[in-house]
């Protein structure tokens, strides 16, 4: 292989049910789907360690069909280079993530926007990469991340569907989804008319995008993570008077925020997703596929994320919006989107993706956990991605991607913030 390009693609398949194995049905939108329908593709990545020739793991992963679009390239990168936590050139990264189709847009001006794609890299002798990008009006993290496990294991067990329990088949009832205050018009009157002057054919990240950015994986240790959760419920206690129980992901996002506004000069609101199961009449099913988000945007001034109590009030406010998102739902929904357009189009917004509790180390297809896992889209945004620490051991990973010098600084200020915990 010519190294100066160091992915090639081998094979193209299509991949679908056999004939007539499933009946063609479709699904509605409910008022949770309709904002994600102008967000940009989703994208994950597992690198998993197989010290098999190429021609080995094309003949025993690859498969046969037709429908969704599925890759096979080749890389001569290092793989170990590759799933390294150090600075990693993010335009090596893309190769990893599967092409996606422009969308199609029929004469009654009808968008039709490719759903799934799949990719797998391989590693001759080192391992593979499966790369996944999907629509997320289809489906948030946990859905896809249940999706990737159930494949995992039916692959696991040579295809052997009975594998999975009845009660972990992806549930497609959406019966307990209810639009009292009808937010699927509302939304949809909104998000169309910001689509109207929207660049729509968000398929693939551009190589402009990634600029001089560099992506790196930080880490916080279990004991570190516990030590901020006591650090804020102490404090919040201390300071405002008021019990304060945190998450993992509620801390390790207010670190990693009040660090990435140190080491920049503009403000940014942070944006997080929040799981609304329990708005629904009924809780739905953990199986359920397709979305029970709501975005919750947490503005604090710069000047107090800079302050002594930083991080306590950045995880104080984002505990504070998410419960009352949750208690005042609707309203919320109804006028958050309006400012959330604001803050894009000011480029102040910075995204979380991924949770510590999807549990993206336990999809195993039968070579044990991933060595690595990555989400790729967020790289364009400056904006990071959390996700639980592969060594099993309570701590949680950080993939942030910004620009080299930010990096210096960002990365002195991280691992400053974690001394002064210990």
């Amino acid at each position: 292989m010519d190294h100066s390009h160091p992915v090639k693609v081998t094979d193209h398949f299509r991949v679908s049910p056999p004939l007539g194995s499933v009946p063609t049905t479709s699904l509605p939108l409910t008022f949770f789907d309709y904002p994600w329908l102008l967000c940009r593709p989703m994208e994950r990545l597992f690198f998993y360690e197989l010290p098999y020739p190429a021609l080995y793991l094309t003949h025993t992963i690859v498969p046969n069909g037709d429908s969704i679009p599925f890759t096979v390239v080749e890389s001569t990168l290092d793989f170990d280079q590759v799933i390294g936590d150090q600075r990693q050139r993010l335009l090596e990264i893309a190769m990893f993530v599967p092409l996606w189709r422009p969308q199609a847009v029929a004469s009654d001006d009808t968008r039709v926007v490719p759903l799934l794609a799949l990719q797998v890299a391989v590693f001759p002798n080192s391992g593979i990469c499966i790369g996944a990008k999907f629509c997320h009006v289809v489906a948030d993290g946990t859905a896809f991340n249940h999706f990737m496990k159930s494949w995992a294991s039916i692959f696991r067990s040579r295809e052997d569907i009975a594998c999975l329990e009845k009660s972990m088949l992806p549930s497609h009832d959406r019966s307990g989804i209810k639009d009292p205050l009808e937010l699927e018009s509302i939304f949809t009157k909104q998000w169309w008319n910001w689509a109207s002057s929207w660049d729509y054919d968000l398929g693939s990240t551009r190589d402009d995008q990634l600029g001089d950015k560099v992506g790196v994986t930080f880490t916080i240790s279990q004991t570190l993570i516990e030590r901020l959760k006591d650090l804020v419920s102490n404090r919040c206690m201390e300071n405002y008077q008021e019990q304060v129980n945190v998450s993992t992901f509620v801390v390790a996002c207010a670190f990693t925020w009040v660090n990435l506004i140190k080491s920049q000069e503009k403000e940014a609101i942070d944006c997080v997703d929040s799981d609304e199961n329990n708005v629904c009449e009924r809780k739905l099913p953990e199986t359920y596929f397709g979305n029970c988000l709501a975005i919750c945007f947490v503005p604090v001034k710069k000047r107090e994320l800079l302050g002594e109590h930083g991080i306590i009030i950045a995880a104080k406010q984002s505990v504070a919006r998410s419960r009352n998102w949750r208690g005042g739902f609707c309203w919320g929904q109804r006028n958050g989107y309006q400012a959330g357009k604001k803050f894009f189009e000011q480029g102040r917004l910075v995204t979380v993706a991924g949770s510590p509790k999807l549990r993206a180390y336990e999809t195993d297809f039968g070579w044990g956990r991933p060595r690595k896992t990555e989400i790729p889209h967020v790289h364009a945004s400056g904006s990071f991605h959390l996700c639980e620490s592969r060594d099993g051991r309570g701590g949680v990973e950080i993939g942030l991607a910004i620009s080299k010098g930010q990096m210096d600084v960002f990365h002195g200020i991280f691992e400053q913030g974690k001394q002064n915990l210990i």
